[in-house]
């Protein structure tokens, strides 16, 4: 599992649950599987279905892509 933590100060809490009520009723491949989430102190901890190659934020910043692997990622 992963475990994505937000700062509840920071974060408005509207788009919060938003964000949990996406991942937890879309039920898809292509999709990283909410499992539960946690209230500890002042932070929301979101147990998510492990991703092995990273967020696609982070392989966004270390590689380049082109325009049709962009529009591969957009389309899945």
């Amino acid at each position: 599992v992963a475990i994505k933590q937000i700062d509840l100060k920071v974060q408005r809490s509207k788009r919060v649950l938003k964000e949990i009520l996406v991942v937890r009723d879309k039920k898809n491949p292509n999709i990283v599987t909410y499992l539960d989430s946690y209230l500890v102190n002042e932070d929301l901890w979101l147990l998510l279905e492990y991703m092995d190659g990273g967020s696609l934020a982070q392989v966004v910043r270390k590689i380049r892509m082109t325009v049709g692997q962009i529009a591969a990622v957009c389309q899945e």
